[in-house]
């Protein structure tokens, strides 16, 4: 079986590789004419890693990765802990695997080179696609240079604002969330004193919050942090924004936050839109995949993560179909659920993060700070479905 892959990305890649692993022939079309990403970081959680050891590329992201001590909250103005749990070992030992933070760069870098080792011409760059036709037989993609890439299945993983989908269902209407979220990396050695934790950790504030942690083996810092506001509203991965006006969405917030905000050389910031659980992914010899499919906001950061699990499901059930289309229902039908359900646990978390008086603070940051003291497991129990899932041995 031949399978056409539009997009290069986490997603797109980790499929290939997902099918090239299940016995198909695959091609990946990148409109990009080098494959690339945004300086930041992005969190690889257990779940996400039992694919790739699946796959036998786990060892490669580890050894460019930062594995954390330990996972920790504390609030954005005092850096006052709320609670500090273990993850290193932990995460092996009640979830099965590693919880690793890369670098996005890294990332793609290692996903790319396992591709081009399995099928050295499997990935063709500067391919746009325009649209797709499909028959009885075969699906075509059609591309902008006028040429067409023919397949038994087309994966449309070209993420949120995905051509595929849109020829599937239509045009989109997010919703704006009153949310801007910033990212930036930095050398560990430009903070001296004031250099995060070797920790995943959140800090919380009234109607913001953000989170740390480091990369490359503990050589950069990495920062995410969401605002509320209404006058930005640009949802592009690459606008660009200035350290003042981070410095005044973070004014007074801990000296961690705000030297990583003075020190970045780049910060980036996008607008967060949501948007409702599509109505279905599949159309004939036609699936959607990752954020083309289900994007989610980024507060269980699984939004990656969600689409390595699509990768692996797919290629399973179209390697043990009679028909390419039986195969892609039967991909959507075992994915649909879990994937619906963390879009939704994404915006719960939202809530939770962003408060707006000290009743509503208390109310929330109080039993964290008590289950971090008496009820430890507690906090990791809420992780156990996402964490402790193992998409290879169903």
């Amino acid at each position: 079986m031949k399978i056409v892959i539009v997009g290069g990305g986490i997603g797109g890649l980790t499929a290939a590789l997902c099918f090239l692993h299940h016995g198909s022939e695959v091609t990946v079309l990148e409109q990009a004419v080098e494959l690339n990403e945004v300086g930041a970081g992005i969190q690889v959680p257990p779940n996400a890693m039992k694919v790739f050891e699946a796959l036998g590329v786990a060892d490669a992201l580890a050894e460019t990765a930062f594995e954390p001590e330990a996972l920790e909250a504390r609030m954005g103005h005092s850096g006052r802990q709320l609670f500090r749990l273990p993850l290193a070992a932990a995460a092996r030992a009640r979830w099965g695997s590693l919880y690793l933070h890369l670098h996005r760069a890294d990332y793609i870098a290692v996903l790319a080179a396992a591709v081009r080792t399995k099928s050295p011409d499997a990935i063709r760059l500067g391919a746009k696609i325009t649209g797709y036709k499909q028959d009885a037989h075969s699906v075509r993609a059609q591309l902008a240079d006028g040429t067409e890439c023919v397949g038994n299945v087309l994966i449309g993983a070209d993420g949120m604002h995905s051509a595929v989908r849109r020829q599937m269902l239509g045009a989109q209407s997010p919703r704006f969330t009153g949310n801007v979220a910033w990212r930036a990396v930095v050398p560990l050695e430009k903070l001296g004193k004031h250099a995060p934790r070797p920790t995943a950790c959140v800090w919380l504030g009234r109607g913001k919050h953000c989170v740390t942690y480091r990369l490359r083996r503990g050589a950069l810092a990495n920062f995410v942090g969401v605002v509320e506001r209404e006058d930005w509203r640009e949802e592009s991965w690459s606008a660009r924004g200035t350290a003042q006006e981070a410095l005044a969405d973070f004014d007074g917030w801990h000296p961690t936050l705000t030297s990583l905000l003075s020190q970045a050389k780049t910060l980036y910031r996008w607008a967060l839109f949501e948007r409702a659980p599509l109505p279905k992914w599949v159309d004939g010899r036609v699936a959607l995949l990752g954020d083309a499919a289900h994007p989610m906001l980024p507060f269980v950061a699984q939004g990656a993560a969600m689409a390595v699990e699509d990768g692996w499901v797919a290629a399973r059930y179209l390697a043990a179909s009679k028909s390419a289309a039986d195969g892609l229902r039967a991909y959507q039908a075992q994915r649909y659920a879990r994937a619906t359900q963390t879009q939704a646990a994404a915006r719960a978390n939202a809530k939770i993060f962003h408060k707006h008086t000290r009743l509503g603070e208390f109310a929330a940051y109080a039993p964290l700070w008590l289950a971090g003291r008496l009820a430890r497991t507690a906090i990791h129990e809420r992780q156990d479905s996402l964490y402790g899932y193992d998409v290879t041995a169903e």
